[in-house]
């Protein structure tokens, strides 16, 4: 199963690369991201446990990864991957982002390609390929709104009122 979407956000690549780059992130925008520890690696990689989590009805499904940051590439491309330290074997799941400057409405812009993976069959079915799937539509726009809000507050701390008022002695009042 593979879930790709698209999200225009209005920052460049280095500013949204910073909430794709690192998983400890996810659960601030993506909904199915429950919970993230990153946690110490032998081979110098990043790493994090990962707990997803899929409400389908009155039932929820959820399930624990060891996640490993296996390409990065500031500000154009991160990938992670499923890497289990208990020796046996388990399905795929891989997380792409590829990031691409200003090809929407102008040069500040980014467009964010998410690509969701798995290989396995706990998730598989109509109904959980579309929870899923609703899931990465929902964390695609939250993305997208928690970049503008970013966006807009940076905005309002640089406007600053440069008007001052003086009485007769020169005096700012």
């Amino acid at each position: 199963m593979e879930i790709e979407r698209h999200v225009a956000v209005p920052c460049p690549p280095e500013r949204a690369f910073a909430l794709v780059d690192d998983l400890s992130t996810y659960p601030a925008w993506m909904d199915l991201v429950h919970a993230v520890d990153e946690v110490a690696s032998s081979d110098r990689r990043r790493t994090w446990d990962v707990e997803l989590q899929a409400q389908v009805g009155p039932f929820a499904r959820s399930k624990r990864l060891r996640m490993v940051r296996t390409v990065h590439a500031p500000p154009h491309r991160v990938v992670f991957e499923r890497a289990e330290v208990d020796g046996r074997r388990h399905s795929p799941w891989v997380l792409a982002a590829t990031l691409v400057p200003g090809t929407v409405h102008d040069a500040a812009d980014t467009v964010i390609t998410m690509t969701l993976t798995y290989g396995g069959n706990l998730w598989t079915g109509a109904v959980l390929q579309r929870v899923l799937d609703d899931h990465v539509e929902r964390g695609a726009n939250a993305l997208s709104t928690l970049l503008a809000d970013a966006d807009a507050d940076a905005d309002d701390d640089t406007d600053t009122d440069t008007d001052t008022d003086t009485d007769a002695a020169g005096e700012i009042t």
